[in-house]
């Protein structure tokens, strides 16, 4: 007899899973703690329950391997100053009257070529905090330009959400990066209006920034700086322009290499690796967890009970995908979490409402983007972090940050419904 596990079960355990993590537990137990309960409470046995678990861990295992040779990609570029030179330029040639549209952009394209979100503002905050100070922008309007940047850039990046949702939804990764690079021009439109209008705010101001550059730090070439994000998106491209497959878990790592040969940094590709790999290891044991989780929500009615809800309330089911994404998005405070538990417990129960894979997995990802920033994950203390500002401080900014994520969320919803 199949096991069933009630909605109610699968409810209860993302809330202590939730609960858990605002508590400041570590967020993989959490997420495995809140699916034991979860599945004991929706009437399985403690057997099947963990047996489920296995069973959802086991699922993402394909998106956990790609995801740690990303980290190849990403290290490299970090390390050998390519990412630093590819912000660099931007805000060089943007110059100083456009700031704030430089901080975005160059977070939103750092991102998009494989840099992690987090890791993107961090590269980023020191030109940003600098160029802010020289042209009087306050902090919190240079943190938003960054955040939202980053976001608009994540929903077309090789990144860990983005390969997540590809493997749920059985589709290339390239067909879901290109799904989204209309929103993500909105997106970041979006932010940068945003943050003009707080710099015309007197909020923190920034203080306390050199702006002298350091003789001895030694930058790669701008050519040799994209060249291994470019040898990544031409290798994915390969699928859909001549149909000869080239995996994420090949692309990436090549990508990678080819960066650090046209920075001269082959030598050092072992100290490369381990930095990537120090990156990538926190998100690829959280998602282990959230398989878990996701392991109980599938095998409860809870997509079906969602599915009855919209009906009730006559809302189109092409709303399913962006609203999986937005509430498992903000229960887990991450975007890669919550892209990864939507797009693996939803993914059917969209593709059998007639939405196409690539739509639904595309506005899944959007959706997770709109309120991944709270308080209880990391990328909210991170940010902060990069910019040295307070708990209240960074607090303020999310109703911004939420503007951006439906705006982004918004827009892809509509190109699917004008294009199906």
């Amino acid at each position: 007899m199949e096991v069933q596990i009630t909605t109610l079960g699968a409810i209860i355990g993302l809330i202590i899973a939730i609960a858990l993590i605002i508590a400041k537990i570590q967020p993989t137990y959490s997420l495995i703690i809140g699916a034991l309960l979860g599945g004991i409470i929706g009437g399985a046995s403690l057997v099947d329950t963990i047996n489920i678990m296995v069973s959802g861990a086991k699922d993402i295992i394909p998106s956990v391997l790609r995801i740690l040779t990303s980290g190849i990609l990403a290290g490299i570029l970090i390390k050998t100053g390519s990412a630093k030179k590819i912000a660099d330029i931007i805000v060089l040639k943007l110059g100083d009257k456009m700031a704030i549209v430089a901080v975005a952009i160059s977070s939103m394209i750092l991102c998009a070529v494989g840099v992690f979100v987090d890791i993107t503002v961090i590269t980023v905050a020191p030109i940003a905090l600098a160029i802010g100070q020289k042209t009087n922008i306050n902090k919190m309007a240079i943190l938003l330009a960054m955040v939202g940047g980053g976001k608009a850039g994540n929903i077309i990046s090789p990144n860990p959400n983005t390969i997540a949702v590809s493997e749920n939804f059985n589709v290339p990764l390239t067909s879901l990066m290109a799904q989204n690079i209309i929103p993500s021009i909105v997106g970041v439109i979006v932010a940068i209006l945003l943050a003009k209008l707080l710099s015309s705010k007197k909020l923190e101001p920034i203080s306390n920034v050199d702006l002298t550059e350091d003789e001895n730090e030694k930058l790669p070439s701008f050519f040799s700086a994209i060249i291994g994000p470019l040898v990544v998106i031409i290798l994915l491209s390969l699928r859909p322009l001549a149909n000869i497959s080239i995996d994420p878990l090949i692309a990436l790592p090549i990508g990678g290499l080819v960066c650090a040969l046209a920075t001269n940094n082959i030598k050092n590709t072992r100290e490369y690796f381990n930095f990537g790999l120090s990156k990538v290891i926190g998100v690829s044991i959280l998602l282990i967890g959230t398989g878990t989780i996701a392991g109980i929500i599938k095998t409860s009615n809870l997509q079906n009970d969602f599915i009855s809800l919209l009906n009730s309330m006559n809302m189109p089911i092409v709303l399913l995908a962006p609203i999986s994404g937005i509430l498992m998005g903000g229960a887990t405070a991450s975007t890669t979490a919550g892209a990864t538990i939507a797009s693996s417990t939803f993914a059917n129960a969209i593709l059998d409402a007639g939405i196409s894979a690539v739509g639904g997995g595309a506005m899944v990802h959007a959706g997770a983007t709109v309120i991944d920033s709270l308080p209880h994950g990391s990328f909210f203390h991170a940010t902060a972090g990069a910019v040295n500002t307070n708990f209240s401080n960074r607090l303020k900014l999310i109703p911004f940050e939420v503007l951006i994520g439906l705006s982004i969320t918004i827009t892809s919803v509509i190109l699917y419904i004008i294009t199906k």
